[in-house]
C-alpha cells in the first residue's frame, strides 16, 4: 500500500519530521516563508513549495499525488499564533486577522483533494473558535469520520508542559488517536532530552554545533539568573534585583519569568521566545544562561543533528529567527503519533 502526504504550512518540517519517521512518505510542504526551505528540504526526503495556500488552486495539490498512491493524506497545521491564549488580546489587528482564516483555506483543499485522510494540529483554543466549527462541518459534509482531542504533550513523549489540539479524519473508517504512550511516573525529561549536551557560557556557540548557541546576559541579568533556582522564582532574589512590576500586587502573575528549568521534569512550553530568560521559564537548571537554540530544539524532538541554518555559516545567523522557526514547530514526536495512528487506522480497515 503506497501512502504519500502533503504537508500545508510545513513550516521547517516538525510535522514532515514526525510523519516520515512513523513511515509514510512525505511528497511535498508548502509554507509562506523562504527562510524555512533550507531546513524543511536538508532534513526531510521531500519537496518545499513557496505559496500562499490562498493561491492554490484546485488541481495543484491532486497533481502532487503519483498515479500509483493508493492512500492521499493532507495534513497541517495552520499558524496557530491568532488563537494562542497570548493573542487573544490582539485579535483584532490586522496580522492576527489576516492569520484567521487560513484554516478556512485548509478545508478548501480538503474539499478540492479529497484525501482519504486529513490530520490537523494546533492550539487548545481553536475547539472555541467559529472557524474550527466550520472546518468540521466541511468534513462532515464530505463524508469523514472525525476524531479530535486536546492531548497533554508529555503523554506522547514531548518532554515539554504542552498542550495541543490533534484532529483526524478519514473516509475509510473510523479513526483513533493511538493511546498516551507515557504517564507522569515516566514522562520524558528535561535530563533525559538535553542533559548530554557540552556545557555552554551565556553568549558562546559550541565548536562542533553552531545551533547550540546561547544569547548574552547584562550584566544585571547575569545576577538574577545566578540567585535563581531551579523551579523557583524571581522571589528567590535579593530586592535590588527586581523589576518595579514585580514589586506590584500584579507582579505575582509573573512567576515563571526569569526562572530556572528543572532537570527531573519536563520543560514549560517551548514558544518562539524561549532563548531570553526575560520571556519565561527558560533559564538552564545548572548554568547561567537561557537555552540553547540546540536544547530548545530538541525539547521540541527535533533530532540531534537537525540543521536550521547552513553549516559555513557557522554561528552568523540571527538568534530570533530560528527561535520563532522551533517554537512554531510541530513537534516531530507529535507527528510521530499523528503517522502511527494513520497507519494503525489502516491496518484496521484492510
Amino acid at each position: 500500500m503506497k501512502i504519500n502526504a502533503v504537508d500545508l504550512f510545513c513550516g521547517v518540517g516538525g510535522l514532515t519530521c514526525g510523519v516520515q519517521q512513523a513511515g509514510i512518505n512525505v511528497i511535498a510542504g508548502y509554507d509562506i516563508d523562504p527562510r524555512s526551505q533550507f531546513a524543511y528540504e536538508f532534513n526531510n526526503n521531500a519537496r518545499f513549495i513557496l505559496k500562499d495556500i490562498k493561491k492554490i488552486d484546485s488541481k495543484e495539490i491532486t497533481n502532487l499525488f503519483p498515479d500509483d498512491t493508493d492512500i492521499k493524506v493532507l495534513m497541517g497545521c495552520a499558524p496557530c499564533q491568532p488563537f494562542s491564549t497570548y493573542s487573544h488580546k490582539y485579535k483584532n489587528n490586522e496580522n492576527t486577522l489576516q492569520k484567521m482564516d487560513l484554516l478556512d483555506y485548509f478545508g478548501k483543499q480538503i474539499e478540492y483533494v479529497q484525501p482519504d485522510i486529513v490530520s490537523m494540529e494546533n492550539v487548545p483554543q481553536m475547539v472555541n473558535e467559529k472557524v474550527f466549527d466550520k472546518f468540521i462541518q466541511i468534513l462532515n459534509d464530505n463524508n469523514y469520520l472525525i476524531d479530535y482531542k486536546v492531548v497533554f504533550a508529555p503523554d506522547y513523549g514531548v518532554p515539554q508542559k504542552r498542550k495541543r489540539l490533534l484532529l483526524l479524519a478519514s473516509k475509510l473508517g473510523e479513526i483513533k488517536l493511538i493511546p498516551a504512550q507515557f504517564n507522569k511516573d515516566n514522562y520524558p525529561t528535561l535530563r533525559d532530552t538535553i542533559g548530554n549536551l557540552p556545557k555552554l557560557k551565556a553568549g558562546d556557540t559550541d565548536l562542533n554545533d553552531p545551533l547550540h548557541r546561547s544569547r548574552n546576559l547584562s550584566e544585571l541579568n547575569m545576577k538574577r539568573i545566578k540567585q535563581s533556582k531551579p523551579g523557583g522564582t524571581w522571589r528567590d532574589w535579593d530586592e535590588e534585583l527586581l523589576l518595579e512590576a514585580y514589586k506590584k500586587k500584579s507582579g505575582v502573575s509573573f512567576g515563571s519569568v526569569y526562572g530556572r528549568l528543572e532537570w527531573d521534569k519536563p520543560a514549560n512550553t517551548i514558544t518562539t521566545q524561549f532563548p531570553g530568560i526575560g520571556n519565561g521559564r527558560f533559564g538552564h537548571p545548572d548554568q547561567d544562561r537561557a537555552l540553547s537554540l540546540r536544547e530548545g530544539a530538541m525539547l521540541q524532538t527535533f533530532p540531534r543533528d537537525y540543521l536550521f541554518t547552513q553549516l559555513e555559516l557557522g554561528g552568523n545567523y540571527p538568534i530570533a529567527q530560528v527561535a520563532l522557526q522551533i517554537g512554531n514547530a510541530v513537534p516531530p514526536k507529535l507527528g510521530e503519533v499523528i503517522g502511527n495512528s494513520i497507519l494503525k487506522h489502516l491496518e484496521k480497515i484492510k
